[in-house]
């Protein structure tokens, strides 16, 4: 059986519906990553973009997650969109994260 918590429990709960707080999608996209469930994982990260492309943190964390598994080409995918994202919401901070780890990554 596949790794479980009960914060995984109550977030797939809480989003069952399908609908919400991206946060919620956020959190559950990292409990998997969290679990080593990566490929869970990415699917939360995709749905999320599709439903909130504006939700900043997100990029960060699945370009990272992508890296650690060795999908250099997807990573620089998701932070470069990350990039344009922050650059909209006007959010430097993430902006230089996300340039830090695009700018790290590996060919």
């Amino acid at each position: 059986m596949a790794e479980t918590s009960k914060r995984l429990e109550f977030l797939l709960k809480l989003t069952s519906k399908g609908d919400g707080d991206p946060f919620a999608w956020y959190g559950l996209a990292m409990e998997f990553r969290g679990l080593a469930r990566y490929g869970e994982a990415l699917a939360i990260f995709e749905q999320l973009r599709a439903r909130a492309p504006d939700y900043v943190p997100m990029y960060l964390m699945c370009g990272q997650m992508l890296e650690s598994m060795g999908r250099t080409n997807d990573a620089r995918a998701w932070l470069s969109s990350g990039l344009d994202a922050a650059r909209t919401k006007g959010d430097g901070h993430a902006l230089s994260e996300l340039q830090s780890a695009l700018d790290a990554l590996t060919t």
